[in-house]
């Protein structure tokens, strides 16, 4: 997804709400936040990423992100994605690496 197309992101209850679908989307992307927490993400570059990475191969039911969400170096920080072991991909952006 190009990074200046911010995805659309509607809510689903209190505290859960869906980035998303576009183009590409193999799954939903769900973030797990509060009205006042959304309002600070809103522009956020993390929104794309959930968006991102749930375009990749052998996900299985969604692209999560937590409420810590933030920038990260493929996933966002504070993203969760489980990967279909056969056709699904190993992401090295999924683990927090950027603390050292």
């Amino acid at each position: 997804m190009s990074e200046n197309r911010r995805p659309p992101v509607k809510q689903i209850d209190e505290c859960r709400f869906q980035v998303g679908p576009l183009p590409g989307m193999r799954v939903p992307g769900i973030v797990y936040a509060d009205a006042a927490m959304m309002e600070t993400m809103i522009d956020d570059m993390s929104l794309v990423q959930v968006a991102n990475v749930a375009q990749l191969p052998g996900i299985v039911r969604a692209s999560y992100a937590m409420p810590d969400i933030h920038w990260g170096y493929g996933f966002p920080i504070g993203g969760v994605a489980a990967f279909d072991a056969e056709e699904g991909v190993v992401s090295p952006g999924g683990v927090g690496y950027d603390i050292n």
